[in-house]
């Protein structure tokens, strides 16, 4: 039709390079180096409209290890794991559990926010919205080829911290460690092998739980939240 507007055209990427962090790790080097190195990660399309990568932080030879889902919007903008609502709601049931977050490893098995935008606003992480000002950005679950993308980065964090135990939060965890077919329900507060990702042997035990924005969710919040508590008491039992 004359005068009518051209679509416009998403920008362009190579899909298979796009959804790979594997050439972004550093060949050697510690978690600082690793970190830097994340700084500065394409691996998918997730790095555009955030603040930046959101690394694990912590002991870098802690017992415990911590996984969640992926950075929120207060991690985004502090480039810190878990020091929102969930992270305090989190904290909480450690202390009542007997473990203590702040001698955890702490990370997320995707190191970037994605995200929506109420109506009106920006819609999707990767649209190159601006992660500053605007409408609020509400979470937007991470899908199993960015999942997988970002796996790397996490085995990595795996292998140097080694910790006798990791916790999974949450289903996206729980497949990250466990593959695509892993169900919370299913293997919730059970103490299992962890298995070797992408040939990397990993030694030690997991647990899954929920995660706890779950909680915070919930109608029945105590409910949920005291199974949480005994989740990480069976974790607690399992480093004593």
């Amino acid at each position: 039709m004359a005068g009518a507007r051209p679509p416009e055209r998403a920008p362009e990427r190579a899909p298979e390079q796009a959804y790979d962090a594997g050439p972004f790790l550093p060949a050697r080097g510690g978690l600082a180096a690793h970190r830097k190195a994340a700084a500065g990660c394409r691996g998918c399309p997730l790095y555009e409209g955030t603040t930046g990568t959101v690394f694990g932080a912590g002991d870098a030879s802690a017992r415990l290890m911590l996984v969640g889902e992926q950075p929120g919007d207060q991690e985004d903008r502090r480039g810190e794991p878990f020091v929102g609502p969930a992270g305090g709601l989190l904290r909480r049931a450690l202390a009542e559990a007997g473990l203590d977050m702040d001698e955890a490893y702490v990370t997320n098995a995707v190191k970037h926010f994605k995200y929506v935008r109420p109506a009106g606003a920006s819609a999707v992480s990767g649209s190159a919205a601006p992660a500053g000002g605007g409408k609020r950005r509400i979470h937007k679950q991470p899908n199993l080829r960015e999942l997988s993308a970002c796996r790397p980065w996490l085995t990595a964090e795996l292998r140097l911290v080694d910790p006798e135990l990791v916790v999974a939060l949450g289903a996206t965890a729980g497949k990250a460690l466990w593959g695509s077919g892993f169900r919370v329900g299913e293997r919730r507060g059970l103490l299992v092998p962890l298995p070797d990702l992408d040939g990397t042997p990993l030694h030690g035990q997991g647990l899954a739980t929920i995660h706890p924005s779950a909680v915070l969710r919930a109608e029945d919040r105590e409910a949920l939240y005291q199974g949480l508590v005994e989740d990480l008491r069976t974790a607690a039992r399992a480093l004593t």
